[in-house]
């Protein structure tokens, strides 16, 4: 669906049963991708208001920015556990079966660094880098790779990795995304997608335990700053806009992460040679990404195109449209 197209419906049609319309058409595979997600004990809570007053909006919005000649790059960040990869998945779903936008999803996640990869990195630089996350930990080369091929003018069938988080490796190359068609529109999704770098002079006092224990000398810290100066800025300047989901504090994230781990558990018991981790290791692991985080709880609602506030049961509360 061209943006001239768009404009026609729009002139119209009143945006409420556009909005209507839309969710009419939607809502069977939303529901049943959102069926997917539940646990028995996890059940998502007012589904029809997120969809029609947040996210159908949301793809209007993005919609009417495709461009046909090149991919529009859709950044999504927020903290751990707010729930990117559900609201990414829905938004990908709505663009293509009422806008009829090719799609393609990524997560940053998928781009780590294979362990072999980090050991090396741990004992090169830092001990700390062997635990995946942070700026540095994803190989940042092939992503810069990713975007500029699906610019090309001819565009070229590309493999992209995809990681196994149970495993904490990727997964054999048999099981990575395949991009066949040139995309419409390009979700990358990710915790610290949009994160800018901090002052030196911040970097010297240390946030939690683990930067006071393990990283008195800041090398782990600047080294992570001076990947988010260089090449990560360069990557990110590349997102034609960022939408940004907004979580109270630190601690409500470390309460969904650890629900988001207990449902990991859940997907993998069965299979076996899987690394879940423990509450003590959940807490452990989100003190390497509370530096970020952090900063991006602050700086993210400046620089973002649409920020949507969460509220602590985990729903989206309201939506702030920055820029048109």
């Amino acid at each position: 669906m061209t943006g001239l197209t768009i404009q026609w419906i729009k002139k119209n049609k009143s945006p409420m049963k556009l909005s209507e319309e839309c969710f009419k058409k939607v809502k069977k595979d939303c529901f049943k991708f959102i069926k997917s997600q539940e646990t028995t004990t996890e059940k998502f809570g007012n589904k029809d208001g997120m969809i029609k007053n947040f996210l159908i909006p949301i793809c209007f919005w993005i919609a009417k920015k495709a461009d046909n000649k090149k991919p529009y790059f859709v950044g999504l960040a927020g903290g751990q556990g707010t729930g990117k990869t559900t609201i990414s998945s829905i938004i990908k779903i709505i663009l293509e079966k009422y806008f009829k936008l090719k799609v393609f999803k990524i997560s940053i996640d998928d781009f780590y660094k294979t362990r072999k990869e980090r050991v090396s990195l741990s004992k090169k630089v830092h001990p700390m880098l062997l635990t995946r996350g942070v700026p540095g930990t994803h190989d940042i080369n092939m992503m810069l790779d990713f975007f500029q091929k699906s610019k090309a003018k001819k565009f070229k069938s590309m493999k992209l990795p995809n990681f196994n988080k149970a495993i904490d490796d990727r997964f054999s190359q048999n099981k990575w995304n395949k991009i066949n068609k040139r995309p419409d529109i390009i979700i990358f999704e990710g915790w610290c997608v949009g994160a800018r770098a901090e002052a030196n002079k911040t970097l010297k006092k240390s946030i939690n335990s683990m930067e006071k224990a393990n990283d008195h000398k800041l090398v782990w810290r600047k080294y992570v700053n001076q990947q988010l100066k260089t090449k990560y800025k360069k990557l990110y300047s590349q997102l034609n806009c960022m939408i940004y989901l907004k979580a109270k504090n630190f601690s409500l994230l470390q309460k969904w992460r650890l629900k988001q781990e207990h449902k990991l558990w859940l997907k993998t018991k069965k299979k076996g040679g899987h690394k879940i981790m423990s509450k003590g290791d959940v807490i452990n692991f989100m003190q390497t990404y509370q530096r970020i985080t952090q900063n991006m709880f602050k700086n993210m609602p400046k620089y973002a195109s649409i920020i949507l506030n969460l509220n602590s049961n985990h729903q989206i509360k309201t939506a702030i449209y920055k820029s048109k």
